[in-house]
């Protein structure tokens, strides 16, 4: 008898808490499922609206599960208190990890927010020539946590994001061109006149020397021994170093063969 009064208590009670929170909770439901289906909407629309801006294809994805994942969260905290469950505990506990996990990954994270900026921004980008950390190559990769540059002898360099972000980076090729200054010193006997004649020709005969800016020669510096030429002409940043190279051996066998000797060059040269 006993337990049958138990058991009509406990009915009466589990009714009572079913026409107090039912409506609460089928209220909830619905939310959350309708709630789900216009989430489902708005990332349709944001990912084919960040089509149509050209946004980075490596921010794409993480814009769009970002914003999912917010919403999502959001979502649950309101069918939570629809539905009359304590945020209290629940919201301390997620600060507590949210905490933790911060200090866990504090260096992870500022590679992720450097990465983040440096693919809004665009200080550089792929293709580009950079010198950075000591390295000076060609961007291949741009990620979110790390940059990859290729280097001239064709090492693949690793360089974290926020590195790149907090220090010095110099693109070499975001203008396009880079200027090639070269310094030669000749002796108080060889004559300017003819010392310019040689170079004019041989940057006229440079199919890799570019018409602008001017090309600029003249006397950098005069010496007891001798006086130092200085020539400053424009070349493109891609194929920066080969241009440079060809530039050098054709205007050495020009004064050469011009009979214009180099310090070091003995008669025989």
């Amino acid at each position: 008898m006993e337990i049958n009064q138990k058991v009509e208590h406990f009915y009466d009670k589990f009714y009572d808490w079913l026409l107090l929170k039912g409506p609460l909770i089928l209220l909830g439901i619905a939310v959350l499922l309708v709630g789900l289906w216009l989430i489902r909407l708005f990332s349709r629309w944001m990912q084919n609206r960040m089509m149509r801006k050209k946004i980075n294809s490596s921010l794409k994805p993480f814009f769009l599960s970002v914003t999912v994942v917010v919403l999502r969260i959001l979502l649950v905290f309101l069918v939570m208190q629809i539905m009359g469950i304590q945020l209290t505990i629940f919201a301390a506990l997620v600060g507590a990890v949210g905490v933790a996990a911060g200090l866990a990954l504090s260096g992870t994270m500022q590679n992720f927010a450097s990465g983040v900026l440096i693919l809004l921004l665009k200080p550089f980008r792929v293709s580009d020539n950079i010198i950075a950390q000591g390295q000076e190559g060609t961007v291949t990769s741009i990620q979110l946590f790390y940059t990859v540059v290729t280097t001239f002898d064709n090492r693949t360099v690793i360089i974290p994001n926020s590195k790149l972000s907090n220090e010095v980076i110099i693109n070499i090729s975001a203008i396009g061109s880079r200027r090639l200054d070269l310094e030669l010193k000749f002796n108080y006997g060889i004559d300017l006149s003819k010392v310019r004649q040689v170079i004019d020709e041989t940057i006229a005969e440079s199919k890799s020397i570019l018409k602008t800016p001017e090309k600029r020669v003249g006397i950098s510096l005069l010496e007891e021994s001798g006086y130092k030429v200085m020539i400053n002409v424009w070349l493109n940043s891609h194929g920066f170093h080969d241009a440079r190279m060809i530039f050098q051996e054709n205007l050495l066998e020009n004064l050469k063969s011009s009979g214009i000797k180099l310090p070091g060059m003995d008669a025989k040269s």
